[in-house]
């Protein structure tokens, strides 16, 4: 999972990649750290091509506030560009591999 530092490195990945989950945390919260491992481990499992990026809100701020993240966790899913999905706060990691299965499939079809 790439560490973002730079709203311009994260506005790049937006629009260069296919997909793109974003993960928006902080070094203070429990739940972050707690759903970050699993995160990965899910979406290595069942989503490999899609690329995995966190920010640190406590670190970057301005970066947070320009995504209207104001909340922690928030979690965001880009499929070419566009945002698909965004959870905040509490959220089933479950559900979320079920409604970007669609997307995903639609975006990288075999």
């Amino acid at each position: 999972m790439l560490n973002i530092e730079t709203l311009g490195q994260l506005d790049a990945l937006k629009q260069s990649e296919e997909a793109l989950l974003i993960l928006f945390g902080g070094k203070e919260c429990g739940v972050c750290h707690a759903i970050k491992p699993k995160l990965i481990e899910l979406m290595e499992e069942s989503y490999p091509k899609i690329k995995l990026v966190y920010v640190d809100c406590q670190v970057v701020t301005e970066i947070c506030s320009q995504n209207g993240v104001f909340t922690l966790p928030t979690l965001q899913v880009f499929f070419t560009g566009q945002r698909f999905i965004e959870e905040v706060r509490s959220f089933s990691l479950q559900k979320l591999v079920q409604d970007m299965k669609r997307p995903y499939s639609m975006v990288f079809e075999d």
